[in-house]
């Protein structure tokens, strides 16, 4: 690969792009960038309140419980009277003889509104007071902290405060008063909160509200900052990693639009024909044709960057999502035959590849299964918290890998026998499986480098699943590692007998199957990654990934995970050299190989 002629093809491409915006759709294009422009201050000034007046309460002005109802958006006043419910003119009514609401669901879903209404009013008037101490003697400062990943188990008589109570605790309660006489507490439960009460006089309150220390620096409940009451404090909800997923991620989807739809461009009509012809070779073209793509991804995540407060970590962290974006959608283009068939793979890799950082990234705050998704990375890196190398390394290194193994098989592909001919979907991605084997050796070679996809699939099934009962995710979990683990092992062997790149031969079959069993067994050793951030200590994690450590120190569990690697990729090799059929039957025997070990690995060894 020549740098100047691969800088030669990327501003080819670059200026190729350019071009072809015409100049209506440049002018549509400044248009609705002006009218946004003029929309983002008169959205600003005049807030959309969703549901305003939805909830009707009949009082009269001079009643005491108008003036909550006034200050808030979603209740509207109307005119008092005997049977203002009864006639539907409103939900709730105040009057002499109490609080009447309609015996339907908005009646009830407004009268816990207008409990609010009044709880938050009721809470600003004594806000106001003067003597803040009188208004508030108590003051409670809760802090969340992260739950740890490490079970703790106990039992009646193990000293772990238990008291007679057998099965697993998780937390424990004391209670004391201090020499001041005053009152303290802490409570934890599962690790995630802990709270201390304290007496307070007219000359030591210096807060009216309870004061919560909540994650992201937010107002439990409220989303701005300072003291929030009782009523306002909530456990902490990641809505900032919610945001922060779609921040990032939803650019990402335009630059792989355009990169698709420049790829196929090429194959229609053989219009990338000259480019193959032409002394750069198939290396520089294929990083070429890349190279503006990624770097207006680079330039789009930096600025969102900028934006929210992140830095050069959180940019470094998503790069090697934005190549795995490009590389997916590479292979998709080179395997789609028209435009509609392009579109249905960009959804699906985006949905996909979207799902699996958004997800995870969802519990940033509250479970260390955040760490697999880059945007964990970019949510620690706002809010200013450590995170190690290792939680790092989980984040990026699988990622970044699957997209180099992305661009390895479309650079097999790309040549005239498979860029301008018409087959169908499955048929070319055996011929990208199939190409780069020539021999036993490259079939481990290229089995240890589809680990990062199995790491991918395997995590985001832990990531899916680990909210659900032990009882059910296990079981699935197992199935799942063994149907990913096998097919990573003998997709491509089925490929290579398929495309006639082995000699049709029991013996051939049997040295690619005892090859793809070692290459496996050796890549696999990138699952211990997951040690990083304590992942195998989570129920569903100790299912998917327990079973690597095992040879670590032991000569005889070194060789047990060796031989099933080895016996059930040669079985399902044996298969692939006599067609389809015997492929798919000797792939349900090697899944069920699979899961018959870990079921016993699990079991045994827990």
């Amino acid at each position: 690969m020549t740098p100047r002629r691969t800088l030669r093809v990327a501003r080819w491409e670059a200026t190729r792009g350019v071009s072809g915006v015409d100049r209506r759709t440049a002018v549509l294009l400044a248009v609705a960038l002006l009218v946004l422009a003029a929309l983002a201050p008169l959205l600003v000034a005049f807030a959309p309140t969703p549901g305003a007046g939805v909830y009707r309460v009949a009082v009269a002005d001079g009643d005491p419980y108008r003036a909550p109802v006034d200050a808030t958006p979603q209740l509207r006043a109307v005119d008092p009277g005997a049977n203002a419910v009864a006639s539907g003119r409103a939900d709730v009514a105040i009057g002499a003889g109490g609080v009447r609401i309609a015996d339907t669901e908005k009646g009830r879903a407004a009268l816990a509104t207008f409990r609010d209404a009044v709880t938050a009013y009721n809470d600003r008037l004594m806000a106001s007071e003067g003597d803040q101490a009188a208004a508030f003697p108590v003051v409670v400062n809760l802090t969340y902290v992260e739950r740890s990943a490490v079970r703790v188990g106990g039992t009646a008589g193990s000293g772990d405060g238990s008291s007679g109570a057998s099965g697993t605790t998780t937390g424990a309660t004391s209670a004391g008063t201090t020499s001041a006489g005053t009152t303290s507490a802490t409570t934890t439960s599962g690790t995630t909160t802990s709270a201390t009460t304290t007496s307070a006089t007219s000359e030591t309150a210096t807060s009216a509200t309870s004061e919560t220390a909540a994650p992201d620096g937010e107002r439990p409940g409220s989303g701005g900052d300072g003291p929030a009451t009782p009523s306002d404090i909530t456990p902490p909800f990641p809505l900032r990693s919610l945001l922060y997923a779609f921040v990032f991620l939803l650019p990402l989807n335009v630059v792989i639009q355009a990169y698709g739809s420049s790829v196929i461009d090429e194959r229609i009509d053989r219009r990338g024909e000259p480019l193959l012809v032409s002394p750069a070779s198939r290396g520089d073209i294929v990083v070429g044709k890349a190279l503006p793509y990624f770097l207006g991804a680079v330039a789009v995540t930096a600025v969102v960057a900028a934006a929210v407060g992140a830095g050069v970590r959180s940019v470094v962290a998503l790069l090697p999502l934005a190549g795995l974006f490009l590389g997916v959608t590479f292979l998709g283009a080179l395997f789609a035959r028209s435009y509609k068939e392009l579109t249905f793979v960009t959804v699906t890799v985006s949905v996909g590849l979207m799902a699996y950082a958004f997800v995870p990234a969802v519990f940033t705050e509250v479970h260390p299964i955040a760490a697999i998704s880059p945007l964990s990375v970019v949510v620690r890196d706002i809010r200013g918290d450590p995170f190690s190398l290792g939680a790092f390394l989980l984040a990026t290194a699988p990622v970044a890998l699957a997209a180099a193994v992305c661009y390895g098989l479309g650079l097999g592909v790309y040549r005239e026998e498979d860029l301008f001919t018409q087959k169908r979907l499955p048929a070319k991605a055996l011929d990208a499986l199939a190409a780069p084997l020539s021999s036993a050796w490259r079939v481990g070679l290229w089995t240890a480098a589809f680990v990062p996809f199995v790491l991918i699939a395997e995590l985001f099934a832990v990531a899916a699943l680990f909210v659900v009962p032990e009882a059910f995710a296990i079981p699935v979990v197992l199935a799942l590692v063994a149907l990913v683990e096998e097919a990573a092992k003998s997709l491509h062997v089925y490929a290579g007998f398929a495309n006639a790149r082995f000699p049709d031969t029991d013996r051939v079959a049997l040295a690619v199957g005892v090859a793809a069993g070692v290459g496996f067994f050796v890549g696999e050793k990138l699952l211990l990654l997951t040690r990083l951030v304590d992942l195998p200590n989570v129920a569903v994690g100790g299912a998917a990934f327990g079973g690597v450590e095992l040879g670590v120190g032991s000569l005889a569990l070194l060789v047990a995970p060796l031989a099933l690697h080895v016996a059930a990729a040669t079985t399902s090799a044996l298969g692939a050299r006599r067609g389809r059929r015997w492929y798919a039957l000797a792939f349900c025997c090697a899944v069920g190989l699979h899961l018959a070990y870990d079921y016993a690995v699990v079991s045994v060894l827990g």
